[in-house]
């Protein structure tokens, strides 16, 4: 039994780097302060936006098991116009979604060890910390550390929800009926946020089908279709689920507690960390500290690692550049490349525009939440495409559910510009 699910871990690796990436902000965060503002409230919107991206995220590991090839090979046969479009989303967006994330993990980094220096400082050395690792580690010391932060996460966090059921099954303090209008500009703000980072912005599908390309490199070994939906499917019900979790974790401890969620982010890991060691005791600080920690030091590294790696993907392919000694040592260089360009850019952030912090992540949300429809669209296209065996397409349940969760991405979009921007 024990030799069993010691093989089932080995074979995990993209589907755990994919978990890793997308169980960070959105859950931590958004997940945990959709309970502590509106308590079960929006519990049911968890799966639902689960459901509605599913074919999406999917095709990307399944794109790779089928033709064993990152799908963004997909995306250069459709036409150069879908590879510019994610190398153009990519790069607006990469160093603020990193100075983002770097900076919640350095918040809870500070508090959980009771640090005090500035905070941008610290993130800039957590930044370098975390780049190190994947200059000199790559991949293969990737895939082992977000095995342990995962499974370390996994348990902290169910350990941690089931204390709090036993103790206080009810949640800790007394509550009114939470309260939700679509004619509340903030409750309409949040809801898009929480749901357009909800499991993760859309781009992680190339994310995905690139660590599983070089998965198989590494490996030596082309993992089938069935060996990649049962990687997928795990990370994919893994998050959901933590994200449930989360919310669970902030509707029983948090709301009806009287206290705001701080929009600052060492000021809410410290209100997090705090409402749970009041709840529960000092003895559940290691465990909601560590739990924290891990959720967030597996998104900057995993961030940090996607960025320049599917650039680098995107920069041969349109090189045209065949598998061998010199794309090798060309792909290795332009990661690099990319890696230390993300390193700087996010670090001029972390210097000079950490005031305007708060704007400058509500600009890139806004990108990522805007264009999740469009790279939802290429991704379908690109499985329908040239490049995928006919027997091997969408079924036509799937193509049905594709085109329906397409419609209702693009309406989602729709509605949040026209609700902040125009009406």
């Amino acid at each position: 039994m024990l030799q069993k699910f010691n093989q089932i871990i080995k074979n995990l690796g993209p589907g755990l780097m994919y978990a890793g990436a997308a169980v960070g902000v959105s859950h931590l965060v958004s997940s945990t302060k959709a309970g502590a503002v509106y308590g079960f409230l929006l519990l049911i919107f968890i799966p639902l936006i689960h459901l509605i991206k599913y074919p999406f995220y999917k095709f990307g590991p399944q794109y790779t098991a089928l033709t064993g090839r990152n799908i963004l090979h997909g995306y250069n046969a459709l036409g150069k116009w879908a590879l510019f479009t994610y190398i153009g989303m990519t790069l607006v967006t990469m160093c603020l979604i990193q100075a983002a994330v770097t900076i919640v993990t350095t918040s809870i980094a500070l508090k959980f060890f009771s640090v005090n220096i500035p905070i941008n400082y610290a993130a800039i050395i957590v930044l370098l910390l975390a780049a190190s690792i994947l200059f000199f580690g790559k991949y293969s010391l990737l895939d082992k550390v977000m095995k342990v932060v995962i499974l370390t996460l996994t348990i902290t966090t169910i350990f941690a929800l089931l204390a709090v059921l036993f103790k206080a099954p009810g949640g800790f303090h007394e509550s009114q009926a939470p309260l939700f209008s679509f004619n509340n500009l903030s409750d309409v703000l949040f809801l898009a946020a929480f749901l357009g980072w909800m499991p993760a912005p859309m781009d992680i599908t190339v994310w995905h089908s690139v660590w599983s390309e070089e998965a198989n490199r590494s490996s030596g070994s082309k993992a089938n279709v069935k060996q990649a939906m049962f990687d997928f499917k795990i990370g994919y019900i893994g998050t959901a689920c933590l994200a449930m979790c989360f919310l669970a974790l902030g509707a029983l401890v948090m709301y009806g507690s009287g206290e705001t969620p701080s929009p600052k982010g060492t000021v809410f890991a410290g209100q997090l960390i705090e409402l749970y060691t009041d709840s529960l005791g000092q003895w559940a600080y290691p465990v909601i500290g560590v739990a924290a920690l891990a959720t967030m030091i597996s998104t900057t590294l995993t961030c940090l690692d996607a960025y320049p790696r599917t650039l680098d993907e995107a920069v041969l392919i349109l090189k045209n550049e065949k598998e061998g000694i010199e794309r090798k040592s060309d792909s290795k260089n332009i990661y690099r490349a990319f890696l230390g360009l993300t390193v700087i850019g996010t670090t001029v952030i972390f210097l000079f525009f950490m005031k305007s912090m708060g704007q400058l992540v509500v600009l890139a949300t806004v990108v990522a939440f805007v264009s999740a429809p469009i790279l939802a669209l290429i991704n379908y296209l690109v499985m329908n495409d040239k490049t995928i065996a006919d027997e091997d397409k969408p079924n036509k349940l799937m193509k049905t559910w594709s085109v329906f969760s397409i419609i209702c991405l693009f309406a989602f979009s729709a509605w949040y510009v026209w609700t902040s921007f125009i009406n």
